[in-house]
């Protein structure tokens, strides 16, 4: 008897009008992607440093990363002024700002909800390790060798 399928949404499905779709949930779902347009909806503008400094964690390639592939996409605006050394800063495109509302969202749901994760997240370690601890006593004993390499009796 084998497991049916599940139905993933018309959205995810490929066709030729939503091949990029997948791509684009992958943009914005990531977690760099997310942060970088709040901190942007909240600010405006924000030069690379700034931004690296606000981004707990990034690297300097990972940011870098996902800013290109957010200029690519339309979400940012690049701007390089021509100074010694060059600045450059980020700000959102109008199709960026479209996004923030649904990042807002998140960001709120996730500042509602916290207490309720973190309610799961110990009831759920708590469960794993009764789990682990069950697993190592039901465990059958193995022989041991003695030197002679024999089992023991």
């Amino acid at each position: 008897m084998g497991k049916t399928p599940i139905k993933r949404p018309a959205e995810l499905e490929y066709t030729p009008q939503n091949c990029h779709a997948r791509e684009m949930l992958v943009r914005i779902g990531d977690k760099w992607s997310v942060y970088v347009i709040h901190l942007l909806d909240e600010a405006g503008t924000l030069r690379f440093n700034e931004l690296r400094s606000q981004v707990e964690g990034i690297s300097q390639r990972m940011l870098t990363v996902t800013l290109r592939g957010m200029e690519r996409d339309g979400l940012v605006i690049r701007k390089v002024y021509p100074e010694v050394p060059p600045r450059v800063e980020y700000s959102l495109t109008s199709l960026g700002k479209t996004l923030r509302q649904l990042v807002r969202g998140l960001v709120d749901w996730s500042g509602a909800h916290l207490a309720e994760v973190d309610a799961a997240r110990a009831a759920y370690d708590a469960r794993r390790r009764q789990q682990k601890k069950t697993a190592r006593l039901a465990a059958p004993a193995v022989p041991l060798r003695r030197a002679t390499g024999s089992l023991a009796r």
